[in-house]
This record gives structure tokens, sequence and C-alpha cells, in this order.
């Protein structure tokens, strides 16, 4: 099989199955040989690897992937795309094909089955509108993961790798940094894709953490509080946490922490470090 990268081949296997485009899955396929290479580079899969790639489309980085890994599980949710995936992959033994949505696969016991529960690394050219649900489910179920290598908004890269007093730092940032290190792997422009996006993409690495960043006594109710802090950016954390229903503090309470950090009773969220978030939420618990 040729490679699918080469826009002419992603067109023909296109019509040879009248594929349409579904808006709903947002759907955009690479055709960039260079950009290509360069997320398969950034992943780093060597022979041992099982690989989880999510939305493979027509097989076209499942076949880099393939060709790296010593399995590749391709999860895809359009149905539509199952036989053309069977047909374009089908000189590759090590890769399973799983019609399925990814949000509700359990993805622990996949691990488990398929790697002796070791870490795997994720790989993926996600949709746009549903990259964050995607990236903080991998996250946030504690999943055994190596790495996680995603073309995604230019927009949502910024925001995953900006730090305190940025215009894009946010409950996002924060996230992505308290479970992994993202590091910037390159901007891909619109031509790069079929067909075009309207908005610039980035490819993004993020090494997921063996250990804690710090020890935190109540991980919901650190995001609760991080979350509140941005809801209303603009808001001192005095009155932005004061304010929060969900979070039941008195004023009084989050001054005398803010206090017992050296931080004024003015300061913003937009301001404070993941360390910094940990050890007031720590307070705020006790």
């Amino acid at each position: 099989m040729d490679k699918l990268v080469v826009p002419q081949n992603t067109i023909e296997v296109l019509q040879k199955y009248q594929f349409r485009f579904q808006k709903k899955y947002g759907q955009n396929f690479l055709i960039d040989t260079g950009v290509l290479e360069r997320i398969v580079r950034a992943a780093r899969i060597g022979k041992e690897d099982c690989v989880l790639e999510i939305g493979p489309g027509i097989g076209t980085m499942t076949q880099y992937l393939a060709e790296d890994a010593r399995e590749v599980i391709a999860v895809e949710i359009d149905k539509a795309l199952i036989p053309i995936l069977e047909d374009t992959l089908s000189a590759y033994e090590n890769v399973t094909i799983l019609n399925e949505d990814i949000l509700k696969v359990d993805l622990r016991k996949l691990v488990e089955e398929r790697n002796a529960g070791r870490p795997i690394k994720v790989v993926a050219n996600l949709p746009y509108y549903i990259t964050t649900p995607i990236l903080m489910s991998l996250l946030e179920r504690r999943i055994p993961l190596d790495s996680i290598t995603v073309m995604v908004q230019k927009e949502v890269a910024d925001r995953m790798r900006s730090g305190p007093g940025s215009k894009d730092y946010g409950a996002l940032s924060l996230a992505v940094r308290y479970y992994a290190e993202p590091k910037l792997v390159g901007n891909v422009p619109p031509n790069c894709f079929l067909p075009r996006p309207t908005v610039g993409s980035a490819v993004i690495r993020l090494d997921c953490r063996k250990e804690p960043i710090a020890e935190v006594s109540d991980e919901k109710f650190l995001f609760a509080v991080i979350r509140a802090s941005f809801n209303q950016r603009r808001k001192t954390l005095l009155n932005g946490l004061g304010n929060a229903p969900d979070l039941g503090l008195d004023k009084e309470k989050i001054g005398e922490a803010l206090s017992q950090m050296g931080l004024s009773s003015s300061v913003r969220g937009e301001t404070l470090t993941l360390e910094q978030f940990i050890t007031l939420a720590n307070k705020l618990k006790a």
C-alpha cells in the first residue's frame, strides 16, 4: 500500500469509498509527509511500544506507527471509516481497529490486556471540538501512560503551555501541568490538511508524570479551587473563591490562607503557579 499521506493517494481512497466528511466528527486528514514524520519522531515510538491512536481517519498516521511499534490500537468513532481502515491497513498484522467512542472505552482494561499493564503511548490528530474532554479523560483516569503526542488547535496548544501572567493561562494550563510536562513540537498550517481547517494547528507532546508534582490532600477540591479562580479571571482570588457556591468558603478563611503564603488579598488567580494553587487548596481544605 502506498503511503496515504500523499494527497493523490488520500483522494483516491476517499473517491473509491465515496467517503463524505462528517462535520460532527471534525475530520481533517493530514496530507503533509514532513509534518507526519515529525509527529512520529516526537512520539519516540520503539519496537517494544504499544501505541493507542485516537481518530486514525483513513489510516494515514497508523501506517507509520505500525512500522515502528510492536502494536497499534486504532480507535475510530466513525463506522463509515472502518471498511476503509481494514483496506488501507490490511498489510499490517500488528494493528487492531476498534469502532468505538474513545471516551467510553475501558482503557485501563485495554492496557492490561494488550501491554500487561505497562504504560502505553498515545498519538492522535484530535478533532478540535472535543480535544479538551479527550485529553482530560486520558489524564484524569490515571491510565498507565508514558506520553501523549497530539495534533490540536494552535490556540489550545498555547493554553496548555502557558504560564502565570499570560492571557492564555487558565484551568487547562494548570490541569495539563499537574499530570504532565507539555512540550511544543511545532506549528502546522491549514494547507497540510484535507479538507483545510479554518484555524492553525500545533503538535504538542505531553510527558506524563510518574510522581505527583506536589502532595495534594484532595484533588477534586484542588481543581474546584482552580476553576473558581478562573471563572471570573479579573476578580481577586478572595472574591472568586468566596463567591463560588460549590466551595462553601468564607472570605476570612481565604484571606488567612493567602496571608500565610505571603500573598496579598488583592492577588488574582492568573498570577499563581500550580505549586501555589496546591498549597492554597491544602490550606483551605485543612
